[in-house]
């Protein structure tokens, strides 16, 4: 099989992979095919596959310099996912405003009252469900990101530490500075779940809580523009290439708790 078979495979399955083309120095002209799972196809020095974790992370083509090859790495995958916990009015704003970048939008909230299309008709996805059922739903990878907005422990902590243990490439909360630094104290304090990653200390790092990004006293569209900005250009956010189709809505139920 080719790079160009496989590479068409992989996109008509959705599935997510990087071509590596070396465009000068020895071996020019060589391409490797490396799938998320490392597996790779094609004639390009098997050296290179090293490459394509940090291009499938960083969610976009570029030229990388690689001993004495350039490489063009081209990155291919599904659109990227936005997983909002909390189906309150700024979780619309948020959905709308990543509707324009082509992403696909799930809001996930324990509430059945809240979580309605009537509420969130920009939602290509609602889930009836509380944070832990929700993550086990939507598997969060590297290509989704995740942000928290129900502004209550009970949701925002379960919520977030499955956010942290996941590839979610973005992971953000609402809340003030002081709400903001005594919820990553609870998180330390709990620690990691059997099934989850230990939260060592560098990892609440990962939590953006920039005033621009969500800034509680502010209109929820301004939350929905500056999500975009920061997702786009954060020190932890990956941009993924747009172009998705709308996919059909879906209203799950889940027993109050």
């Amino acid at each position: 099989m080719t790079v160009f078979d496989e590479l068409h495979r992989v996109i008509e399955e959705g599935g997510r992979a990087v071509v590596l083309t070396i465009v000068a120095g020895p071996d020019a002209g060589a391409k490797l095919l490396v799938h998320e799972d490392g597996t790779t196809v094609g004639d390009g020095p098997a050296e290179l596959a090293e490459l394509a974790h940090e291009a499938l992370r960083r969610g976009r083509s570029h030229v990388v310099e690689h001993g004495e090859a350039t490489v063009f790495a081209d990155v291919f995958g599904p659109p990227a996912r936005l997983l909002v916990i909390g189906a309150v009015d700024t979780a619309e704003a948020l959905c709308s405003a990543a509707k324009l970048l082509g992403w696909t939008t799930i809001v996930a909230d324990a509430r059945a009252r809240f979580a309605t299309r009537d509420r969130l008709p920009s939602a290509d996805e609602l889930l009836v469900a509380w944070p832990e059922e929700a993550f086990a739903q939507v598997q969060p990878d590297l290509g989704t990101a995740v942000v928290v907005l129900t502004h209550d422990d009970k949701f925002d902590l379960p919520a977030l530490q499955a956010a942290l243990a996941s590839e979610a490439f973005y992971v953000g909360a609402l809340g003030s500075r002081r709400n903001q630094e005594r919820r990553r104290e609870r998180l330390l304090e709990a620690g990691a779940r059997p099934h989850r990653q230990p939260l060592r200390p560098g990892r609440r790092r990962r939590v953006s809580r920039r005033d621009g990004v969500l800034d509680p006293c502010r209109d929820p569209r301004h939350a929905g523009r500056t999500l975009g900005r920061s997702a786009e250009g954060g020190a932890d956010a990956h941009p993924r290439r747009a172009g998705a189709t709308r996919r059909p809505a879906r209203l799950s139920a889940a027993p109050r708790k």
